[in-house]
């Protein structure tokens, strides 16, 4: 069992989540907080902190052996200076899959069916007929990172008779409910394919970027490009530019670059994307929250067993080892 231990837990747990982590935890002071409610002084006498702290606070982390964040990116904690090498960085990939995949679909439809355009009219009291729409049947579906977000995307889509092609880092074996497997190396060949395009990459110096100009217009005109990964992967000016010129047919977004996006970024106007404020990885769907906390119990459970934990990030690639 783990004695003695300050462990710091900055998530909205209830009482019952709250006796799942304690579980392996004999004897060890647990404080419950907030990510805006944390202070210098919880995070200088923590020995393990369960859930993204304000990276600005790490560095009164003196005693600090181990930090499992609740969200499965950890761009601001592989950083150099933020976190000692010393201190084991682990993530929640494995949580999110529902909630992203669920919400990025219902984007998805929006876009093909023009709701979001209805919406608009609604709220302008405007009764008009918009033309044209897309079936939400059949048609080829690229992920691109096919971690657990672009698996469940997947099997979503497999349920409206589409192909899916997945891209991921390294070869393997083609899982369950995808179609078709290769490494990034094959991205160009795939774009002209696809009809819906969905990035759930991560950001690392090899993802900056990599939609770009020259991608966009590799891309069918009738194409939907999604991205609930993280911003820095698109160029968003280039995204604009294909958008206004109509290399692809829209954009779902839940990630910009910049982030927040500016109230003035010509994107907020375009009338063929939809937008929302990074919030389908956040605790909205009830499922996401249950799933944090069991891979932090899980995690508890074998760092007091001394046994490797699951989900280490590589801090090189800022991908789960």
């Amino acid at each position: 069992m783990i004695k003695g231990k300050k462990i710091l837990v900055v998530l909205p747990v209830s009482e019952g989540q709250k006796e799942r982590l304690e579980e392996f935890a004999d004897k060890s002071c647990f404080t419950y907080t907030s990510y805006k409610k944390a202070t210098k002084k919880m995070v200088e006498e923590a020995d393990i902190i369960i859930g993204n702290i304000d990276p600005d606070l790490l560095e009164y982390a003196k005693n600090l052996e181990w930090l499992q964040l609740n969200s499965a990116g950890a761009d601001a904690y592989v950083k150099k200076g933020v976190l000692p090498e010393e201190v084991v960085l682990t993530n929640a990939t494995g949580a999110y899959g529902p909630g992203v995949a669920e919400h990025m679909l219902a984007v998805l439809f929006s876009i093909q069916k023009k709701l979001h355009l209805y919406r608009d009219n609604q709220n302008q009291c405007e009764w008009q007929d918009e033309g044209e729409v897309m079936s939400l049947r059949g048609g080829c579906a690229l992920i691109v990172g096919l971690g657990d977000i672009g698996l469940y995307f997947a099997r979503l889509l497999r349920n409206f008779g589409y192909r899916v092609i997945g891209i991921k880092r390294r070869p393997g074996q083609v899982p369950q409910g995808v179609d078709e497997l290769y490494t990034m190396e094959h991205l160009d060949e795939l774009l002209p394919e696809a009809d819906v395009i969905f990035s759930v990459l991560p950001e690392t110096k090899a993802t900056k970027n990599i939609f770009n100009a020259k991608r966009f217009r590799e891309m069918k005109n009738s194409a939907v490009f999604l991205n609930a990964g993280r911003g820095s992967a698109v160029n968003t000016e280039d995204l604009c530019q294909a958008l206004i010129a109509g290399e692809i047919y829209g954009a779902g977004l839940d990630v910009t670059d910049p982030e927040p996006l500016p109230s003035q970024h010509k994107l907020w106007n375009m009338k063929n994307v939809v937008i929302t404020p990074h919030i389908s990885g956040d605790f909205h769907h009830p499922a996401t929250l249950y799933r944090i906390v069991d891979i932090a119990a899980g995690n508890l459970k074998r760092y007091c067993a001394g046994e490797p934990l699951m989900n280490v990030v590589d801090r090189e690639t800022g991908y789960r080892k």
